[in-house]
């Protein structure tokens, strides 16, 4: 059975997410720590559990979710996995933390490519790779359906969608990532967002005011 455990990182309180089964391997998905703090925080966690952290994934690749990965793969040795279509903004991500105030920001490169259908192994545990563009050119979304587990990056949260203001995004795009993608998973599936508390795919299709199931 796979657990999620949440970090709040950074000051846009994005959520870091490590997931792990029983066999104590795991995934790290969208590392925002940015300081000497908050990377504590999320080691000593692993350390504690006596995790293998074995993959570092992105939902898509804005600032705030990228802050730590290039400590994540130097502390932990893994590769990272992102979208292609999302590689111009990490490309930008350097400029984007000097904007935002993060002067010790460190880039990091992509190791590799997935998209949808893509399924990434830990332990005895899985996360199938949907691709839900709007919010970010190559955003995905990580779903195990037996468990109902769906880590959706900033695509859809708690009666509300990610903003769609940025370069790159698209309305329409979101929209029909949401109707086509996620609201065709079970409504029991339980959204784990890139910013706030959980929510499931029943609740937002009913009370989402941006897209309605």
């Amino acid at each position: 059975m796979i657990q999620v455990q949440t970090f709040t990182f950074n000051p846009f309180s994005e959520n870091t997410y490590v997931l792990y089964d029983e066999t104590k391997k795991a995934v790290i998905i969208d590392p925002g720590c940015h300081n000497y703090e908050e990377r504590k925080e999320l080691k000593d966690f692993i350390d504690n559990q006596r995790l293998t952290v074995i993959h570092l994934l992105n939902t898509h690749a804005h600032i705030d979710h990228v802050l730590g990965n290039e400590y994540v793969k130097r502390t932990f040795g893994v590769k990272l996995h992102l979208h292609e279509k999302d590689t111009p903004i990490l490309q930008n991500a350097e400029e984007r933390a000097a904007f935002y105030g993060f002067p010790n920001y460190e880039g990091s490169e992509v190791d590799i490519f997935i998209e949808e259908g893509d399924i990434i192994k830990f332990g005895n545990s899985e996360l199938e790779v949907l691709f839900v563009p709007g919010h970010a050119p190559g955003h995905v979304a990580f779903v195990n359906r037996e468990e109902n587990i769906c880590v959706s990056g900033d695509v859809l949260f708690k009666q509300s969608v990610g903003r769609t203001d940025f370069p790159m995004c698209s309305f329409e795009d979101l929209e029909n990532s949401i109707r086509t993608k996620l609201y065709k998973l079970n409504d029991e599936m339980v959204i784990f967002p890139g910013h706030g508390g959980i929510t499931t795919i029943g609740y937002e299709k009913k009370n989402n005011p941006f897209v309605k199931g």
